[in-house]
């Protein structure tokens, strides 16, 4: 038994930050693409985390960090060791779309998020009046801000699960990527 369990490959563990302001709809959608389901949430207080394992090899331990005004200084702490950021935007709160924005651009400051892949799902695409992809990526000045590092903005409705396979899969593309150029060769154990 032992050889058998000796030559199966392992997937690799990366550590996905999932952050955005409070009803962007973060944990919706991380339940959408673990279960497939429609699940009714709460507002997030501290965070919840699951595993996803989208493509082989790679298995994303996702971490859904609260997004209330009182969590986001904290976000910072959860970076250390972090693989890829997924950032979701509320794309029809036009009244916090600016806050939202402060928040992106202050995360991507952190030290240890330096040059990680970041996703930014532009949310909630089922309503009238979101704000596309390509408004989104201006807006949050995606190109200028993740110009060091991979980046993908997908537009995506948490509730129908519309978008988010695709802003996933180009997110696990991406880590694998970073991985790769770090040099991580051990499964499940980070080398820094």
């Amino acid at each position: 038994m032992g050889l058998w369990n000796s030559k199966k490959p392992k997937a690799k563990q990366a550590r996905i930050l999932l952050l955005g302001l409070d009803s962007a709809g973060k944990s919706t959608l991380l339940y959408k693409l673990k279960l497939d389901k429609d699940i009714v949430t709460i507002p997030t207080v501290g965070f919840n985390v699951e595993m996803i394992e989208l493509a082989k090899g790679v298995s994303l331990t996702v971490w859904d960090i609260g997004g209330q005004e009182k969590m986001r200084s904290m976000w910072g702490l959860y970076c250390e060791n972090t693989d890829g950021l997924v950032y979701v935007v509320d794309s029809t709160d036009t009244q916090r779309l600016a806050d939202s924005r402060k928040e992106f651009e202050h995360i991507l400051k952190n030290e240890y998020i330096k040059n990680v892949p970041v996703v930014l799902l532009a949310n909630k695409q089922d309503v009238l009046g979101a704000l596309s992809a390509e408004d989104t990526t201006r807006m949050f000045k995606v190109k200028q801000l993740c110009s060091d590092r991979n980046w993908y903005v997908k537009p995506c409705c948490a509730i129908t699960g519309d978008g988010l396979m695709e802003g996933f899969q180009k997110l696990t593309g991406f880590v694998k990527s970073h991985m790769k150029s770090r040099g991580d060769t051990l499964p499940f154990f980070k080398q820094h």
